[in-house]
């Protein structure tokens, strides 16, 4: 069991705004990607995070303290390029 793992992907899905979109685009993909460079996860661990009630991530995110978040640069950096 790697519980360590399943907890450093839950906790970036809780204040990670990039990680967070990402993995609601593509949830294999970026499971995959994080199992190829290292991060151990059982085939039960992989499908228990595919199957996270994504409302749920989110609405667990907007609880966090902005000051824990990992904030996303990108809609600052599209207004930006807008103007």
């Amino acid at each position: 069991m790697s519980q360590r793992s399943v907890e450093q992907v839950i906790g970036r899905l809780a204040t990670d705004e990039d990680f967070r979109r990402r993995f609601e685009a593509e949830r294999e993909a970026v499971l995959q990607e994080l199992i190829a460079s290292g991060l151990p996860l059982t085939p039960v661990e992989t499908r228990a995070i595919l199957d996270l009630d994504f409302t749920a991530c989110r609405r667990f995110a907007r609880c966090i303290d902005a000051r824990l978040q990992k904030i996303s640069l990108r809609k600052f950096i599209q207004r930006r390029n807008d103007k």
